[in-house]
Formats: structure tokens, sequence, C-alpha cells
């Protein structure tokens, strides 16, 4: 087991999910149901068997998820979505009994989240970390204001898949933990040009803002050339333009640590473990 797989844990406690904005047009789930012959439409969310996973324990009483992951959560859906409504509660609750663990989740559905939160949310949980997804300049300009106005204790913004270039500068300060940004996987994969990932670059670094250049996509434009870069090596090659700023050792944002109950650790950056 290589060290990432000993830090992080998937959960999705439900799968399927409604196609809101233009960042979705070609999503991934989507496209690995169809690759995978699943009988249920991609749009229809249900509920998985393995809803209750956070809490499921082995014959030796331990859970089945140890201490002191992080959990990417609802990889397969948005956790916000308004189809899962009557499970949402469960989960939260299930986050607060593991403590012990962190839950990382991202949604283009910010805007659902105030109505979303559990009782005793306060200010937030600990263990929860909430990125917030934004692909273009409209969806920028429109859930970040509402993601900065938002009691959460951990945030990030994800740009990805990234269709145009990006000013989110008025939206940096110092709530911001990390901006991560990728291009678009896939055979329809739109474009990611190299120049709107530096310009994004630029303004994290001005802000002093942690920031990642996690995939190149499918389509990548460099120096006014398109090269069509195959999915095993998208994330490789992001990693070999060596343009990330403050990400450390496993790709850990110099200003993201979280504390438990029982640990102290730092942030793995959720898309090495995307399967797109």
């Amino acid at each position: 087991m290589s060290r990432l797989e000993n830090i992080y844990a998937d959960w999705n406690p439900w799968h399927g999910c409604t196609k809101i904005s233009q960042g979705c047009k070609y999503c991934y789930v989507y496209r690995q149901d169809e690759m995978y012959g699943s009988i249920t439409d991609s749009s229809l969310c249900h509920k998985n068997a393995s809803f209750d996973l956070p809490l499921k324990k082995k014959r030796n009483k331990d859970y089945k998820i140890s201490s002191g992951k992080i959990i990417y959560t609802c990889f397969t859906s948005d956790f916000l979505l308004s189809d899962a409504d009557k499970w949402r509660d469960e989960c939260w609750r299930m986050m607060k009994i593991r403590s012990d663990c962190w839950f990382y989740f991202f949604t283009k559905r910010i805007d659902r989240l105030e109505q979303c939160l559990p009782t005793d949310w306060g200010d937030g949980y600990n263990n929860v970390l909430i990125g917030c997804t934004v692909e273009n300049q409209d969806r920028a300009d429109y859930r970040l204001p509402i993601f900065l106005s938002l009691p959460i204790k951990h945030k990030s913004i994800i740009v990805s898949p990234i269709l145009e270039r990006v000013d989110i500068s008025m939206y940096l300060n110092h709530s911001i933990e990390e901006v991560s940004v990728g291009g678009e996987s896939g055979a329809l994969a739109r474009p990611c040009n190299y120049d709107w990932i530096l310009d994004l670059r630029r303004q994290c670094v001005e802000k002093n803002i942690p920031f990642r250049f996690h995939q190149t996509g499918a389509n990548f434009i460099k120096d006014n050339k398109t090269y069509k870069i195959k999915r095993q090596y998208q994330l490789t090659q992001a990693r070999k333009a060596n343009i990330d700023y403050r990400i450390g050792k496993d790709f850990i944002p110099e200003t993201a640590t979280y504390q438990t109950e029982q640990k102290i650790y730092k942030e793995l950056t959720l898309f090495d473990n995307e399967e797109v």
C-alpha cells in the first residue's frame, strides 16, 4: 500500500447527478456509467450500499476506515444535490461521530449549502473540508461570493474543468486554503490553455494563497500549439510543469492543517484520487 493509499479513503453515499452548468457538460460520472454499461440513468440519484461506510466496523470492532484518514466524499454525485436531501442529515451525523477523520467534498451547488446544514453546524465542523467548484467567470462571480459568506472552517476553490480565463483575485482572502485548477478529460474535452493556468497562479501568488495545477486535461494548449494528452499522463504532465505554489510533499498546501480529537494532519489535494 502506498503512502497516499494509507492516508485517504473514498465514500460515495449516493450516485448520480443532474447537470446544472457548463462544467457538467461532459461529466466523468456519466462517461464512466456509460463505459461500464450502467442500466440506471446517470441523472437519477440512488443511495449506495456503502451509505454507512464511515461507521462500518471490522470483526475486531475497529472501523473499516481507520482514524486520521481524509475521506473523499460524494465523488460520483454532488453532496448538496436536492435529490439527496432525505439522506444528508444522516451523513452529517456520521461525520460528527467520526470526528477522528476528515471529510472532503466539492460542489457546484454552494448556493444550497446554508439550507442543507445541520442544526449544530455553528461556524463549521472542524473535520469537514468544502471545495467550491467553478469553471468560468460567470460561475465564479455567482458562486464565490456565496462561498465566502458561508460559515466553513476549511475552504478550497476548485477551478475545474477550466473553460476560459478566470479572474478570482477579488475572492482570494485568508479563508481560502488552496486553489486547484485543471483541464477537462475525456474524448470530447474542451481545450485548456496554459496561459489561463499561469494567470490563475499569478493571482494566487499575489495573495500568497497556495496554488496547484492538478491536471492538464485532454486538449492542452501551450504556446499556441494543441497537445492531445492521454488520461494516464494528464496528472503527471501537470506536475512536470512545476508551477505549484506553497504546495509541499504529497501535494499538501502549507495553509492546510486539520485537527481531530486524535491527530493533527495536513490535507491531501483530492484530485489525485479522481478517476476520470
